[in-house]
């Protein structure tokens, strides 16, 4: 399987695909919430820089988005 690791901006596209929309923005994180999904996501926004493995792993548990959904939706 392929490594897994994104910009923001590609994770940002993959939520707002499956519905998820940005709620507020503090700083560099953006936080997202979906209309029927409990909870709130956030991705730091960090330009030029990817994220790590084990950041964007939390961010897709959360959004309840499989590794196999984000590589075909990136």
């Amino acid at each position: 399987m392929a490594r897994l690791t994104a910009t923001a901006q590609q994770i940002i596209r993959v939520l707002e695909r499956h519905g998820w929309q940005l709620d507020h923005t503090r700083g560099s994180h953006r936080y997202y919430r979906h209309p029927t999904r409990p909870g709130m996501v956030s991705v730091p926004c960090h330009k030029g820089t990817s994220l790590k493995p084990k950041t964007l792993s939390s961010i897709l548990d959360g959004a309840g988005i499989s590794r196999e959904e984000f590589f075909k939706l990136r």
